[in-house]
């Protein structure tokens, strides 16, 4: 961890008028979610084209679910971790506007924060197809699947942006909103190869950003679009950031 990167990106966060952070997979992976792109993901066992497309859920929504179960498994025993805790102290601390976050696994909210945007939806609900009844995910009974509404019988569709579907209107617009009038955002986690949501800090750059990069290796914004990148574990990374600007506030 390079204490002096830690250093610069404390003071660019106290400058900074408004902060935003822009996460992805890499920082759940410490919660024991790995990326579903990476060695040992889900995408290794299932092909997304067979279950992660929103026709096929239509089509065979048992086969589906199969994956589904391994997700919910996956996600609703998943326990914040000190990165998603730092993230909701820096806005606890007044230093963050918001979280837009690619992740699904609602750990952001767990840890406590407030201004969280689901750019690609939520696992820990369900909404039923027909007449939109939502069920928490925790009442999710893995023996009776696929669930069915208790309303209408209908069947019941995780709240996550399948592949095929759009990107939720409110996210996407309150996302962008946020990425064009901030002064500076920690990309944390992600590999910023899924568009529309990698365009998020290219579009903040664009009005004049800082680009605060936290993420194990170089990402496709490293060169052209990070102002630097802090290499190494978020759960490190974010605690040390935070710790330098109580420091020096």
């Amino acid at each position: 961890m390079d204490h002096k990167l830690i250093q610069r990106a404390a003071k660019d966060i106290l400058n900074s008028k408004k902060t935003i952070a822009f996460t992805g997979a890499g920082i759940s992976a410490e919660s024991g979610i790995p990326d579903f792109r990476s060695a040992g993901g889900l995408w290794e066992k299932f092909d997304p084209e067979e279950y992660a497309d929103i026709h096929a859920f239509h089509t065979n929504p048992e086969k589906v679910w199969l994956m589904l179960k391994e997700m919910f498994s996956l996600i609703m025993t998943a326990k914040p971790n000190p990165a998603h805790l730092g993230l909701a102290e820096l806005e606890r601390m007044g230093y963050l506007s918001s979280v837009i976050t690619q992740n699904v696994d609602g750990l952001h909210q767990l840890a406590g924060s407030r201004n969280v945007i689901e750019f690609h939806g939520t696992h820990r609900t369900l909404s039923c197809l027909k007449c939109s009844f939502t069920l928490d995910g925790t009442s999710l009974k893995m023996e009776d699947l696929p669930p069915r509404c208790s309303r209408c019988s209908s069947l019941l569709k995780p709240d996550v942006v399948f592949f095929g579907e759009p990107i939720p209107w409110e996210a996407q617009t309150v996302s962008f909103k946020e990425s064009k009038s901030c002064s500076a955002v920690l990309v944390i986690g992600t590999s910023a190869v899924v568009y529309p949501a990698a365009s998020i800090p290219i579009t903040a750059k664009e009005r004049g950003a800082m680009i605060i990069e936290i993420n194990r290796e170089p990402t496709p914004l490293t060169d052209g679009i990070s102002d630097y990148l802090i290499l190494g574990s978020a759960g490190e990374i974010i605690p040390a950031i935070i710790e330098e600007v109580k420091r020096i506030r």
